[in-house]
């Protein structure tokens, strides 16, 4: 049986070699094309992606899963309509293949130009994120190439109905329908076949928790972009506009708790906490979300507040649920120490006023000193998104800093080719 998997899988992972090569060379009207084409038909097969989603959600409420795994599941008109909306503004963005970068005059008079490229075949790994489904074929295919798609067992309904509508599109502008290819299995091992298609496949990226993101960047063969969790800060420093802190806080934390742009965990000067702290920790209180926090947390905390004393495990932890961690610390020199000991490299923030001489040394302190791919200077974490960018859809949140870092789309997913143009000429 696994030798039959491993067969599924490469045999897949070819299929998708062929159609990149043909999709390498397709216009970009066609290209586009094809994503309008796309796009209307997951408007016009919503109803059936839609049932299929309901199977994934009562098999995931069956499961236990959480309310925050539950909200990335869900589809609904609006978000598949999010979804075809997203693959129509990839159409209206620039051609990412065939730009010269680079154009200069070598040796003997020759003609140098670095063009950009696909890189061929991209293999997509994510869990209970059938949005990615869209997102992926329809980035892959604007920039040219053939994905790979292995989502996880608790999305299969959605994936298997999502992936088959994104196909017979493709197909029906003349593009093959392996340019979008699914592995449909609920087998573990499938992706560790796919991790070893090295030669086949061109980049692997996974999108999920921690624990699916270390085992492909420890096993697989194949090149890997990681995409990273979200621990997500923000700072209050001492001169901070409280009330604009609590809003920032309260959207990064509640607008959307299964993302990973949410804020995880708030740190509060301690020469402001006692003035802060109470009315922001009843706002978190009444929106339900539970504090891990310290003894100077727990000291301004409202009886209706549930709070916990935080351990050393919580001010590293991604909860993607109505929890936080609150920390106080003694000025921005602790803060950004704390957050790059403890902070995932994807999405910080520090709320100070700009206006004041300690506030703009606290924001320049911070922007300099955070390693991560976004920092902020009051504004949420939650803007840091490919669409919010301007980069339209995106494929995931790269943390770390090789090839790409931050929010990727088109242009993370090209190489480049030198083109030389002589006229006979031999190196002596």
């Amino acid at each position: 049986m696994e030798r039959e998997l491993e067969t599924y899988v490469r045999e897949t992972a070819l299929a998708a070699r062929d159609a990149s090569r043909v999709l390498a060379r397709a216009s970009e009207s066609r290209r586009n094309e094809a994503l309008a084409a796309m796009a209307s038909a997951l408007r016009l097969q919503a109803p059936v992606v839609i049932e299929a989603n309901a199977r994934d959600m009562e098999q995931g409420a069956a499961a236990g899963m959480s309310e925050g795994l539950l909200d990335r599941l869900m589809l609904d008109e609006a978000r598949i309509e999010g979804m075809a909306s997203a693959l129509e503004a990839l159409a209206g963005l620039p051609d990412p293949l065939n730009r010269t970068v680079e154009q200069r005059t070598i040796e003997g008079g020759m003609d140098l130009r670095r063009v950009t490229t696909p890189l061929g075949v991209v293999a997509m790994v994510y869990e209970a994120r059938p949005n990615v489904t869209a997102d992926a074929a329809g980035i892959c295919l604007k920039s040219g190439n053939a994905c790979v798609l292995r989502g996880g067992s608790q999305a299969f309904h959605s994936n298997i109905a999502l992936t088959r509508v994104l196909r017979e599109a493709v197909e029906s502008v003349g593009l093959p329908a392996d340019c979008i290819c699914s592995i449909e299995t609920v087998e573990r091992t499938a992706t560790d076949a796919l991790m070893g298609l090295h030669g086949i496949v061109d980049v692997l990226i996974p999108r999920g928790g921690a624990g699916l993101i270390r085992h492909c960047v420890e096993h697989s063969k194949v090149p890997v972009i990681e995409t990273g969790t979200g621990n997500c800060h923000v700072y209050v420093h001492e001169t901070a506009d409280f009330s604009m802190a609590r809003a920032i806080v309260m959207n990064a934390k509640t607008q959307r708790t299964g993302v990973c742009n949410a804020c995880e965990s708030l740190l509060v000067d301690r020469a402001a906490a006692a003035d802060f702290l109470p009315a922001m920790l009843a706002e978190l209180a009444d929106a339900g979300v539970v504090v891990h926090g310290d003894e100077c947390v727990r000291a301004c905390a409202p009886a209706s507040l549930r709070f916990v004393d935080a351990t050393e495990e919580d001010w590293g932890r991604e909860y993607l649920a109505l929890e936080i961690s609150v920390k106080t610390v003694e000025g921005a020199s602790e803060a950004v120490d704390h957050v790059n000991r403890y902070g995932t490299g994807h999405s910080e923030c520090i709320v100070a006023d700009e206006a004041s001489p300690a506030g703009a040394r606290a924001i320049d302190d911070f922007l300099a000193g955070v390693d991560a791919a976004a920092v902020y200077a009051n504004a949420s974490t939650r803007f840091t998104d490919g669409g919010c960018f301007g980069l339209g859809a995106e494929i995931g949140i790269s943390t770390q800093k090789l090839h790409v870092r931050g929010p990727f789309a088109l242009e993370a997913l090209t190489s480049y080719k030198y083109v030389v143009r002589g006229a006979g000429q031999v190196r002596g």
